[in-house]
């Protein structure tokens, strides 16, 4: 009985009707739109990531690249957004956005790594569960360089939203499955891949 109850939950979260929504309007003219919100609005303060609208739109559109820079673009402008309320509004909206959301200690993080790699530090988090609202408000608290940390997320991204995008154009709907299901662990190791690359470009 418990367990049932537990699956009924599940089906009523929020990124499940958000999924189902998709998945039925794909294509639509307003399906850009909402799309587009929400990328813009998860980079500063809401709670559900845009991969989860991306994935499900793409269970049945087959316009992989359009959705992919329709998420990439709306949340870059999202990130420049919460950086600006780190860094001119952190005490009339920043702060009260952070101690919503329990983030205190994961914003002194952050700043550790701005301090050592401000670059690597945005990129990076565009793939890992580092919340998406630390790390663009932290930027403007910690007034790191503005043109450095835009260059980082359009990289950061632009990579993590294109290869959902075509991963999904290529393997549908048993991927996204998956990617519902261990989205932290998919976009670790996504990152992990990545910084391997580099790496081992940069000792050749």
């Amino acid at each position: 009985m418990e367990t049932e109850i537990v699956e009924i939950k599940k089906k009523n979260s929020w990124s499940d009707r958000i999924r189902l929504w998709a998945e039925k309007h794909a294509d639509e003219p307003s399906t850009t739109w909402w799309l587009a919100l929400m990328a813009f609005t998860e980079s500063f303060i809401f709670p559900i990531p845009a991969d989860v609208m991306l994935v499900a739109i793409l269970t049945t559109s087959r316009r992989w690249f359009y959705y992919g820079l329709v998420t990439t673009v709306s949340s870059v402008l999202g990130g420049m957004f919460g950086y600006l309320i780190g860094y001119a509004f952190y005490d009339l909206v920043g702060r009260q956005i952070i101690e919503f959301y329990n983030f205190a200690d994961e914003m002194q993080k952050v700043g550790v790594l701005f301090a050592d790699n401000a670059f690597w530090t945005v990129l990076v988090a565009a793939f890992t569960p580092i919340p998406d609202k630390v790390m663009t408000i932290a930027a403007g608290f910690f007034k790191i360089s503005f043109p450095v940390f835009v260059i980082a997320l359009i990289f950061g991204r632009g990579l993590r939203f294109f290869l959902v995008a075509y991963l999904m154009h290529w393997f549908g709907p048993k991927l996204g499955e998956m990617m519902y299901r261990y989205f932290n662990v998919f976009t670790t190791l996504v990152a992990l891949v990545i910084l391997g690359g580099i790496l081992i470009l940069y000792l050749l």
